[in-house]
């Protein structure tokens, strides 16, 4: 690559996110390196060195066709890449501690670079706390919902009462089931009965929160201090609910982002030392905006096929950085 300052993308081999931002950097002529974590060790090498009077590690990252220098790299766009995978060769319980080698040694490596990063993967990690993550809005002067983890149901009947009103239950961490089909299920947010709930509650943690009336909702997504806003109208009962769960009765807009909503969404990113996020928010029938999560690598390459918003070439500027 020459003497190109390159960014490293470091994500799936399919994903629509990233095959957005790289083009974008084609376009710009600045040199990309795009790998998966799970090619290493088999498909790609890692060589880096450290001397005490160095600013940070240096050394050479291949994938047998092209390789970059880790002190010239510009920047690194890390999105969701798989966890390395260790030959088949290597039994059990060599192979698990190998693969955790090879991931922390690959993360922390390439943590250690002083580079932009969109985002951090330690720093996504800490902000993909959904918990902790109403405690950052809320100090950030976001409107949240009222909210209630238990797993005692006579809580959960209580806090019912002082809601007064319809009530979800949604998962206190994502992720889908395996059920051992073709396809793993999503638990999606749900409206729930509180005349229903008995002991069954006992059996996990559950996250219940006032179900609040939305005139359409909104994927915020926000890159180095831009916000773009994407609307989403269900014309559902199911996608008024959870508009993942009915992609088939979905209308798409774009809004405005209100100074004070903006304003407060960088507020909870720099709390996270984050660039981006891929946030939630419902906009009530008399126009107020409340949070409800943020993926800080969540999708948004689909918010830029509806609408048209730039979401791609604002990851490449924040990337590309100066000139140099």
């Amino acid at each position: 690559m020459g003497a190109a300052r390159p960014v490293l993308v470091v994500a799936e081999r399919l994903d629509a996110a990233a095959d957005m931002v790289v083009d974008q950097l084609n376009q710009r002529s600045v040199a990309v390196m795009r790998f998966d974590s799970a090619d290493f060790p088999q498909h790609v090498s890692l060589t880096a060195g450290h001397r005490p009077t160095a600013a940070g590690w240096e050394g050479v990252l291949s994938d047998g066709h092209r390789s970059v220098r880790l002190q010239d790299v510009r920047a690194v766009y890390y999105r969701r890449p798989g966890r390395p995978r260790i030959a088949d060769a290597v039994p059990e319980p060599y192979a698990t501690w190998a693969q955790n080698q090879a991931d922390a040694a690959m993360l922390n490596l390439l943590s250690a670079l002083p580079v932009r990063w969109i985002n951090n993967p330690h720093h996504d990690r800490i902000a993909a706390h959904k918990p902790q993550q109403l405690v950052a809005a809320a100090r950030a002067d976001l409107r949240v919902p009222r909210s209630l983890i238990t797993n005692d149901p006579d809580e959960a009947r209580a806090f019912a009462r002082t809601v007064g009103g319809p009530l979800i239950c949604k998962p206190v961490l994502g992720g889908r089931l395996n059920t051992g089909g073709e396809r793993q299920l999503m638990v999606a947010t749900h409206r729930v009965d509180p005349t229903r709930f008995d002991d069954s509650v006992r059996l996990t943690a559950h996250c219940f929160q006032e179900d609040i009336p939305k005139k359409y909702e909104v994927r915020l997504v926000a890159v180095d201090g831009n916000m773009f806003a994407g609307t989403i109208v269900g014309t559902s009962e199911k996608a008024r609910t959870d508009w993942r769960t009915d992609y088939e009765n979905l209308e798409y807009g774009t809004t405005e982002v209100p100074d004070s909503v903006g304003d407060a969404v960088r507020r909870f990113m720099a709390s996270y030392g984050i660039v981006f996020g891929s946030f939630d928010f419902a906009v009530t029938p008399d126009d107020t905006w409340v949070f409800f999560e943020n993926n800080p690598a969540g999708t948004w390459s689909w918010v830029e096929n509806r609408t048209g918003l730039p979401i791609a070439a604002a990851h490449a500027d924040y990337l590309q950085g100066g000139t140099t």
